[in-house]
């Protein structure tokens, strides 16, 4: 390319603006982020009235030096590198010359975002990880993983990667499984980070659901009171991963307790017949838990103090009407005069 270059003179209008009047170079736009095998375009403008004529230094799309022109259209029908740095210059009247370089990012989508679990399941309390496989992303320098679960992010992770072109990066999530998490939606998020202050076109979350093995959670021992015949409930419903099975046992092993041992129903309603410890036990292969109901009858210590209350309410309702006022007892309270005899001796 003819007359590039000598005695140059370097813009520093990285933004589009004129960096000097000794070297007004203007390039639109400022950068350019173009995805490989793209087109791409951009413009050189001097705004110098000394301008002899104009150029680009490129082994791609380079153009020779243009005389009696103040702008340059740059042009690539398809990337074909991974790394490019157009360069246009100025030649001046005088013999200077100016020249900028257009900021050029070549992307890449990954060819495949995958989560990995080394167990589909893991008990509550135990630490697992997950791990989020990109697969051939450039560059791998703007890339960022963020850790979801559901509206949270649980963590974010940057890559550092000097090579332009496309490579694969890994991204591991620790965590400690917990029994709220169960069922909850873990998943990561791959994107560009072309442009400052925002996102580039990469978006591709995907999903994993996690399943957590659970020990059993069981409500405390029950003390009840009851009336024969009245009927009762027997809550042993429990919380597991995988759900619980459940075993009863009776006090009075008649041929319907016998039966009711075999039931699995974790909720039983039956009615009262005689006192006793009634037992639950809720199992898995996360182990077992025993509830105990204490089941007591309404004995006749209880049906004598109702029937003292009872009759100590009667004596205040009698005292009232037949309690004389100096504390003596008659029947004809209206008739009686105190000291008198109530008839002759």
């Amino acid at each position: 390319v003819s007359k590039c270059c000598h005695k140059l003179k370097s813009s520093s209008s990285s933004l589009g603006n004129p960096a000097s009047a000794s070297c007004p170079l203007q390039m639109s736009p400022s950068r350019v982020v173009v995805k490989f095998g793209d087109a791409l375009s951009a413009k050189c403008t001097s705004l110098s009235n000394q301008t002899e004529g104009m150029g680009w230094e490129s082994p791609y799309g380079g153009r020779d030096n243009t005389k009696g022109v103040t702008f340059l259209d740059f042009k690539i029908d398809s990337v074909p590198v991974w790394e490019l740095g157009p360069m246009c210059y100025v030649n001046l009247h005088d013999g200077d010359q100016c020249t900028e370089i257009l900021p050029v990012t070549i992307y890449k989508m990954p060819d495949s975002v995958s989560l990995r679990q080394n167990s589909t399941t893991v008990k509550e309390g135990e630490k697992f990880a997950i791990q989020c496989d990109i697969v051939n992303v450039a560059p791998a320098r703007n890339l960022s993983v963020l850790w979801h679960k559901g509206n949270k992010i649980l963590n974010s992770e940057t890559f550092i990667e000097s090579s332009p072109s496309p490579v694969s990066k890994s991204s591991v999530l620790t965590l400690t499984a917990h029994r709220d998490d169960d069922g909850a939606e873990i998943w990561c998020e791959a994107k560009l980070n072309l442009w400052p202050g925002e996102q580039g076109p990469a978006m591709m979350p995907f999903n994993l659901i996690l399943i957590k093995h659970q020990k059993i959670f069981l409500a405390g021992n029950e003390t009840l009171e009851m009336t024969v015949g009245e009927n009762m409930t027997l809550n042993c419903n429990a919380k597991g991963n995988p759900p619980p099975l459940y075993h009863w046992e009776f006090p009075k092993f008649t041929k319907e307790w016998h039966d009711k041992e075999e039931v699995i129903e974790p909720i039983l309603t039956l009615p009262f017949e005689l006192p006793g410890v009634y037992t639950c036990t809720a199992y898995s292969n996360q182990g077992n838990v025993i509830k105990y109901f204490n089941i007591r009858s309404r004995t006749t210590f209880g049906v004598m103090v109702g029937v003292g209350v009872a009759v100590g309410v009667l004596l205040l309702i009698v005292g009232a009407y037949f309690v004389t006022p100096n504390g003596t007892f008659s029947f004809n309270k209206g008739g009686y005069q105190p000291g008198t005899p109530s008839r002759p001796v």
